[in-house]
């Protein structure tokens, strides 16, 4: 279908290659049927030089059309990638392949990242969202809504958690909680007064952070599910989310920390970038795109 080519032909064509510096092959279990890696496979075991070469295959498509169970031969499971090496290995005559793809031609690969996350909870933002930035991948945070814990301190005369049936009583409120609650509290006084406002502006908060950030979320009533509604019509100001993280103590961490505070010339933030390390700036003035920003609000 897409032309011929002898054997002979492809080992004049690996030999010319190899004879001009050549050393990386790349093949895959499903070009030609397996017969790719077949030949390959034969040729380095008469040239007796696969020590020379970075060898490179694939799986994920269907290479085996008489196959019964065609699932056990196709896709990133873990079945189908033990079929496909042992066969591969077979194929190449080899005991080792340099380098497996596991996604064949665009195929998706991982896209996102399930964690906890809230404005009190924040180790999410040392490694997991700079990552996510750079793979392109998007966020899938839990516990967003601080897991009943944005409330106003308990007072006297409260009934047990055993007498509620709700068990998130029997957890200490951690003085983080009490301190973002206060600032969500603050902002929801002067942008809105239902009484859903505080938890929206805690959703809010994480999606208006950085891109791609779908949170989970869960409840036990329509007035739940509609607070968490409401939080896709708050948009919290690049103001907003700072006063937010300076209600409670975070520390970024190394390298950020080392990086864009220096010894306290700055305080560092997810919008930073390389022109934002304070030593650069000494040395030279730089230009550099912004990050990718939320898209906000939607529009219906």
């Amino acid at each position: 279908m897409l032309g011929e080519c002898s054997k002979n032909t492809a080992f004049e064509m690996l030999d010319f290659f190899v004879d001009n510096g050549g050393n990386f092959i790349d093949t895959a279990n499903s070009y030609q049927e397996e017969e790719s890696e077949k030949w390959l496979g034969e040729w380095m075991d008469l040239r007796q030089n696969r020590d020379d070469l970075v060898l490179a295959t694939k799986y994920t498509q269907f290479y085996k059309p008489d196959a019964k169970l065609r699932y056990n031969y196709q896709g990133n499971h873990r079945k189908s990638m033990y079929h496909s090496l042992e066969n591969s290995l077979r194929n190449l005559k080899t005991n080792y392949i340099d380098i497996v793809n596991a996604r064949d031609h665009g195929l998706t690969p991982f896209c996102i990242y399930q964690g906890k996350w809230s404005a009190a909870d924040r180790d999410f933002e040392r490694d997991i969202i700079p990552m996510a930035r750079h793979e392109g991948m998007a966020l899938a945070p839990f516990g967003a809504l601080g897991q009943g814990k944005f409330k106003k301190e308990a007072g006297g005369g409260q009934a047990p958690a055993a007498a509620t049936g709700d068990a998130r009583k029997l957890f200490v409120q951690a003085d983080k909680y009490k301190q973002v609650f206060k600032v969500l509290d603050k902002l929801a006084v002067e942008k809105g007064t239902l009484p859903t406002s505080i938890l929206s502006r805690a959703l809010a908060y994480v999606m208006g952070k950085t891109p791609y950030v779908f949170p989970i979320v869960g409840g036990r009533t329509i007035e739940h599910l509609k607070a968490n509604i409401e939080a896709l019509d708050v948009v919290l100001s690049e103001a907003e989310i700072d006063e937010i993280d300076a209600s409670a103590p975070f520390e970024h961490g190394f390298p950020m920390e080392l990086m864009f505070e220096f010894h306290g010339a700055q305080k560092y933030n997810s919008r930073m970038t390389s022109k934002d390390v304070v030593l650069l700036k000494c040395a030279s003035y730089l230009e550099e795109p912004e990050p990718i920003k939320p898209i906000g609000k939607p529009r219906i």
